[in-house]
């Protein structure tokens, strides 16, 4: 047992792990020092050479890092995710969702340096054996939905257009998006049910939550039809940050972990964010540094719990810029769910550091947090709460698949306005409803048996 004098230096009875814990903190101590040291020169914190960007006080990077350190520590954030979590393999596909905004840009950017570097590699190879993943970029044209005149989309999409075709080779395949895709008929009549489907939605937020799972959607269907294993998201820490604060107050707790991780593999083509731990105001900043083009998309601001949530977390940055850090960090201590993770890579043309990192850096997921069943909106897990919340498993078999943020926010409260919101659903929802889950219902109510009231019983 350790000497509890707080004075006392003699290293009395120090278990091992005191010692460890006493030795890091003189290490941080340290570099604390080296690092106010060469703040206090006015040079960057790595290289101690050139300047830093800017001179602010709010400990950003660009306070402490020149132009070249500052893209590097960026990029190595990027590839860091990527590797440790093998999110691209050199046989994957990997399609990449670009919206025009500063993330997306630089996620594009980061993925066509990786990409460019393995095509020179693999043309500077004698047998050219060690294959180069392929890249495509989608962008998904929501002016249907926002009402965007025609000549102004056409900028937009031109604009998009132009950013792709710019990027050195090797070329990437450019898919244009529309967001009443989803629908399987005719774009006319899709977008006339994507109409109906939102203006039946009374909820502000339920509406605005509806559309980022159709955007979803749509990203889904373009890279299973065109033979993309991966689907690349540009989320940085500010957004998530904000997604954290909302889903809380949404009341979907139990389903956070699947959202903040680096993986997600419980759709069809799984979904990584290799952005993670970058801020928005850093991929903005190198935006502007590079002369990476980004987009202004024309949408209407987001209102309801949304746009509160923005709001609230972008003041709190103001006031203490590690504010959005904190909420992520705090969120990734969630117990993640079994299909937050890549399977282990047993492939012969995957690189052996890259297996060894997987196999280190993979998470340890809680068997306990296997979740069979999904919301047939937005695909979250269910909880066991969420089925026994629901008064009549038999009669409301499609309400059973649905967690109660999208029943409350999404789904009408007259029974028979529900109806009529399901026949303005994809088809891939619609059947996700009716079809996809029956087979767990039997087993749903088995385990929860002993949970549910007989007829005779009375609450109470």
């Amino acid at each position: 047992m350790a000497c509890s004098a707080s004075a006392c230096q003699s290293n009395c009875y120090k278990t091992q792990q005191e010692e460890e814990e006493a030795v890091k903190d003189n290490n941080n101590s340290n570099s604390f020092a080296a690092n106010i040291s060469s703040s206090n020169s006015g040079l960057c914190l790595k290289c101690k050479a050139n300047q830093p960007i800017s001179s602010n006080s709010d400990g950003g990077d660009d306070a402490r890092f020149c132009i070249d350190c500052f893209r590097g520590n960026l990029f190595g954030k990027f590839r860091f995710a990527v590797t440790s979590n093998a999110m691209i393999a050199p046989t994957d596909n990997v399609l990449v969702a670009f919206s025009g905004g500063p993330s997306s840009r630089v996620a594009l950017q980061f993925v066509h340096e990786m990409h460019s570097k393995a095509q020179k590699n693999f043309d500077a190879c004698r047998d050219r054996s060690l294959p180069v993943f392929g890249v495509g970029v989608a962008f998904v044209d929501e002016s249907s939905v926002y009402s965007v005149p025609s000549n102004e989309t056409d900028k937009v999409i031109g604009d998009v257009r132009l950013i792709v075709e710019n990027l050195a080779p090797p070329s990437k395949e450019l898919y244009i998006v529309p967001i009443e895709s989803v629908y399987s008929s005719d774009s006319g009549d899709g977008r006339e049910r994507l109409k109906k489907l939102t203006d039946a939605v009374g909820d502000a937020t339920g509406r605005e939550d509806l559309l980022l799972h159709l955007r979803m959607l749509a990203l889904q269907k373009v890279a299973s039809q065109n033979g993309y294993n991966r689907l690349l998201l540009g989320s940085c820490v500010s957004r998530i940050a904000c997604h954290v604060i909302s889903a809380t107050v949404k009341g979907q707790g139990y389903s956070l972990p699947a959202d903040v991780q680096y993986v997600d593999a419980r759709w069809e083509i799984p979904v990584v964010l290799p952005l993670r731990d970058c801020l928005a105001k850093e991929l903005t900043m190198l935006c502007r540094l590079d002369g990476l083009k980004t987009v202004e998309l024309i949408r209407s601001p987001c209102t309801g719990i949304n746009g509160l949530v923005s709001s609230f977390v972008t003041l709190l940055q103001e006031e203490n810029p590690s504010r959005e850090c904190t909420i992520m960090r705090t969120a990734g201590k969630l117990i993640p769910f079994h299909f937050n993770k890549i399977e282990e890579i047993d492939d012969s043309n995957v690189l052996l550091a890259t297996r060894r990192r997987q196999k280190r850096y993979n998470l340890k997921p809680n068997e306990s947090f296997s979740s069979e069943s999904f919301c047939f909106i937005c695909n979250s897990p269910l909880s066991r709460s969420d089925l026994l919340s629901l008064k009549n498993l038999e009669s409301h078999k499609t309400s059973s698949v649905c967690c109660s943020s999208c029943q409350f926010q999404i789904l009408p409260q007259d029974p028979s306005s529900v109806n009529e919101l399901y026949t303005l659903l994809p088809e891939q929802l619609f059947a996700r409803a009716k079809h996809e889950n029956l087979d767990h219902y039997s087993a749903l109510r088995e385990q929860i048996q002993d949970c549910l009231l007989s007829e005779g019983e009375d609450e109470t």
